[in-house]
């Protein structure tokens, strides 16, 4: 029953999160004289529905996202006479930037509170706790034998025998900054046979060791074949206080900080984000699905519910923030139809306009968005086929939170 709970309460908060969006765009285009003519939470046929002055909100039948109609957004926009004055293509160009920003603010607003909150009144991952890997003890390697068992083996083994100690700090691999212990892990189960070396601080002073990778026998979970890896027997050492309380006024840089953080995770997430449909597409057809890669709506309530059902509260809500910075810097991206290709042609005609001033010429016509539209329509459809995908992954091949 939490379980229901928690992708019910899931799901109205994403719900919430594009509703705040988009009033985000409405606010701002009513605080500069702009005409809004539609607020609606959803796509497709309206399922409700009401008119107050000259605006008609609503709530259409699919879930996936709303949309604020502002009048006059592009040149092209058919207008009425009383529209005409209010257009927002005829407004300064700031003023249209800081419309199409609005939901954007809206949503990283709404992550920064919900941070604030569950750092005063429960506990966030401490922004100031030192996470750079280190090293928690040596240990020998050892085929694997079945599902989570090592066959036995003796010895410090690889890392030991190179001189890795307890302790020692995990900076680079082959001068290949690590920020997370998975990244070394990974990085050294590609290479069985070969050497690598670590360049780790140890009492302050930092030294390159170089350590030969160990070939290990490891199953794929999936396919239940063996495989050849490498491994050098180092574990991870546990962060110290991954996890904090603040006071109200401790909380608010502790959560700028926080908040910092997660964004450049974002922006990392964003970045991979193509490279990781191909193993969505793998899990659907049965292939193990990545933790760390794309989930739905769907998914994100799912794990929400998951939380709750172990009373997980303040991660459930963090996931919740987490997903507003998300819905924030994905519409930062320049392409059409996100507000960020939106913002791009807005200064391309700036920077374009000032262009022809140098040359002693008029501004240029606003930009033709009827030119634009086969990339728009190009952008939705591969957004709409990506969005169906992993939907449906998240059926047949959910992210499991706990295994």
């Amino acid at each position: 029953m939490l379980s229901l709970t928690g992708i019910v309460l899931f799901a109205v908060g994403i719900a919430l999160s594009v509703a705040l969006h988009e009033a985000g765009h409405m606010i701002t285009a009513r605080a500069f004289g702009m005409r809004v003519r539609r607020y609606f939470i959803g796509f497709g046929p309206p399922v409700w529905s009401t008119t107050k002055g000259h605006t008609t909100y609503g709530v259409a039948a699919l879930p996936f996202g709303g949309f604020c109609d502002i009048a006059g957004m592009t040149a092209q926009d058919p207008l009425t006479r009383e529209e005409e004055p209010l257009a927002m293509y005829k407004k300064p160009w700031w003023q249209r930037v800081a419309v199409m920003s609005g939901g954007i603010a809206m949503n990283l607003l709404l992550g920064l509170v919900i941070t604030y909150l569950v750092a005063v009144f429960a506990s966030i991952p401490n922004p100031y706790a030192d996470r750079t890997p280190a090293v928690g003890s040596v240990s020998c390697t050892a085929d694997q034998v079945g599902p989570g068992e090592l066959a036995d083996c003796a010895g410090v083994g690889p890392a030991g025998e190179a001189g890795i100690e307890a302790g020692d700090k995990l900076l680079e691999v082959d001068g290949i900054p690590l920020a997370t212990f998975v990244e070394l892990r990974d990085y050294v189960a590609a290479r069985p046979g070969q050497t690598v070396v670590l360049r780790v601080e140890r009492e302050g002073a930092e030294q390159d060791i170089p350590v030969v990778v160990d070939s290990v026998s490891r199953i794929d979970p999936s396919s239940g074949q063996a495989f050849e890896s490498g491994a050098i027997g180092v574990t991870s050492r546990p962060v110290e206080n991954p996890t904090a309380s603040f006071g109200p006024f401790e909380a608010v840089p502790a959560s700028l900080a926080l908040t910092g953080q997660m964004l450049r995770a974002t922006v990392d997430g964003l970045i991979a984000f193509p490279s990781k449909i191909p193993g969505v597409v793998a899990s659907i057809f049965g292939a193990q699905r990545d933790v760390s890669g794309p989930v739905s709506v769907i998914g994100a309530s799912r794990a929400g519910g998951e939380l709750v059902e172990r009373s997980l509260w303040e991660v459930f809500w963090m996931l919740l923030a987490s997903l507003n910075f998300f819905l924030a810097l994905f519409n930062l991206v320049p392409l059409p139809p996100l507000d960020g290709g939106h913002i791009a042609v807005i200064f391309f005609e700036k920077l374009r306009d000032a262009a022809r001033r140098l040359r002693g010429l008029p501004p240029g016509e606003p930009v033709d968005y009827t030119r634009l539209m086969p990339l728009t329509y190009a952008m939705a459809s591969a957004l709409l086929v990506v969005g169906v995908v992993v939907m449906v992954a998240d059926v047949v091949n959910p992210v499991r939170i706990f295994g």
